[in-house]
Formats: structure tokens, sequence, C-alpha cells
């Protein structure tokens, strides 16, 4: 009498390739309707504006236009050629090319040696400091114009008034065309420091201790460790806010229009309150051309410095 054979388990059916692409194609509908939302946002708010202001960039289009947008002349490139021979925007741009090439590498100059001082120097009250180097960036502007007005007023503001004691006459400061953007890049750079700094101090404590150690083992001193152990390593952090500044002070706008409004005689002036100017008196299509030209510089700019700063083999 034989023995008795063990019943095999059954396999589940498998799936059928319907029944997956199915369930793939479910699943898609469900994304396509929760990203839905999202979708209609951004093209009525981001995607619509951006479109209608390349097109608004090569017509005439003006205030009285906006009940048929459709209607205007087309002119081509006209508006770009018209910035590029208006001596205001021409004035605009250098003053705008004046304030990132001096306000960049100040701004991150004070950041980096901030960061050292809280990464190495200050022991004691090191979150006290952290936080009031970083308190300007979160300051209102209109708060800060206050307290620089009264700074830089030309005869009761303490910048004159400390000069005064040591037998200079201090200028008018915010009315002079010499010294009106200096003290806007001054402002500018104790301003925003602080983000710089915050961003260089996590940079400083990714760098090993062990490597700074051997190169002060093998007799290197401050500046030769900082050059040639730190720099290196923190060399995408440098590049980093080194960007980010950049596109924020060619866009420099606050500055000007809550300080001097643009003067005096258009020595503040930037290229992106002079484009604001433009839109407020309705010259929409030359505006769109002027925001396109920013635009296009700051994209130029953006790509040199990644080609030139980045990290070999990146």
């Amino acid at each position: 009498m034989s023995a008795p054979t063990a019943a095999r388990p059954q396999k589940a059916a498998p799936r059928t390739r319907t029944s997956r692409s199915g369930g793939a194609r479910l699943e898609e509908r469900a994304g396509w309707l929760l990203t839905l939302p999202f979708l209609l946002l951004f093209l009525v708010f981001t995607a619509w504006p951006v479109i209608q202001s390349v097109f608004f960039s090569f017509t005439d289009i003006r205030n009285k236009d906006l009940r048929t947008p459709f209607a205007v002349d087309f002119v081509w490139f006209e508006q770009y050629a018209k910035a590029f021979a208006d001596p205001v925007f021409q004035q605009a741009a250098f003053n705008t090319i004046y304030f990132v090439v001096v306000g960049v590498p100040l701004t991150i100059i004070v950041a980096l040696a901030a960061a050292i001082a809280l990464n190495n120097g200050i022991s004691r009250f090191r979150a006290f400091f952290r936080l009031g180097f970083y308190t300007p960036v979160i300051t209102s502007i209109v708060a800060v114009a206050v307290v620089w007005r009264f700074l830089l007023h030309p005869d009761s503001g303490l910048v004159n008034t400390v000069l005064g004691w040591i037998g200079i006459n201090g200028p008018n400061w915010l009315g002079s065309t010499t010294w009106a953007m200096p003290s806007l890049i001054a402002m500018a750079v104790w301003r925003n420091f602080g983000t710089g700094m915050i961003i260089f101090l996590a940079g400083l404590q990714a760098v090993p201790t062990q490597l700074l150690e051997a190169a002060s083992i093998d007799g290197a001193g401050p500046w030769q460790r900082f050059r040639n152990v730190v720099l290196p390593i923190i060399r995408p952090t440098v590049l980093f806010v080194m960007v980010t500044t950049t596109i924020g002070y060619l866009q420099f706008f606050e500055e000007p229009f809550v300080m001097t409004k643009g003067g005096p005689l258009n020595s503040t002036i930037s290229a992106s309150m002079y484009t604001y100017q433009q839109f407020s008196f309705g010259n929409y299509g030359f505006a769109a051309a002027l925001s396109y030209l920013i635009f296009v510089v700051i994209a130029i700019i953006t790509a040199i410095q990644f080609k030139f700063l980045s990290e070999k083999g990146d």
C-alpha cells in the first residue's frame, strides 16, 4: 500500500499584464489629480505672466492699451535698442555694476571673517554673536533705513559726529554723488553678510580637524592652513555664496528706493529700480525689455562663475 503523497500548495495566479497596466494608469491619474492645483496656479500666476511679458517686450504696449493687449503693434527689438541707447539706463547699468563689483567681494570677506571668528576665535556667547550678526538679515528694510538715515545724517548723524571728534568734516553721505553709492554698499554689506556667515560657518565646521592638525605639525601657519587646507575644502561653499550674493546684488532695488530714490542725479539708481519706474509710468513694453536684459546678464554672469569657480571635473 503506497504512502499518501503530501498536497502541494497552490501558487497564486500571476497578475496579468492588463491588471498591472490598469493599476499603473490609476496611480498616474491619482498623481496628476493631486498635482492639478499646483499646475493650475503655476500656469495662471507664473507661466502665463512670463509668456505675456516676453510678448510685451516686442511690442509698444502702454497703460492705455491694457483693454486691447493683443491689438498693439509689434516693434520687435526696438525696445531693446531703445534700452541700450537710453542714457538713464546706461547710468543705472553702471551703478549696478559698481554695486556688484564692490559689494559682492566685501560681503563675502566680511561674512567669511565673521564665520571664522565664530568658528575659532569666539568661545563665549557664541550663540549671542551669531544671532546678532544674523539679525540685520531678518530686519525690515524700513527699520534699517531709519537707522542708517540717522547714522548718516549730515548734521546730527553718529558717523559725522564721530568724525568731528577727530577733526574731520563729514560729507552729506546720501546727498553726495560721490558718497551716496558707497553708503548704500556699506548698508547692503551690513544687512546681507549674515546669510553668507551662516553658510560659511556650516562649511568651516565640515573641515576635518585631523587635516588642520597635520598641517600645523608640518609647520604651516594660520594663513597657510587656511589657504591650502580650509579654502579648497569650502570652495563649493564660496561658489554658492558668491553666486547667490551676485544674483541678489544684480537685482538690488530696496536700498536706493528707500534711502535715496535713485538720487542724487541718478547716482544711485539701479537697473531694477529704473525698470520699476518705467512700469509705474505705464511703459510696459519697455519695462519688459529691461527686465529681460537684466535676466540675460544674470544668467551670463552666473554661468561664468560656475565655469571658472566650480571644481574641476564637476
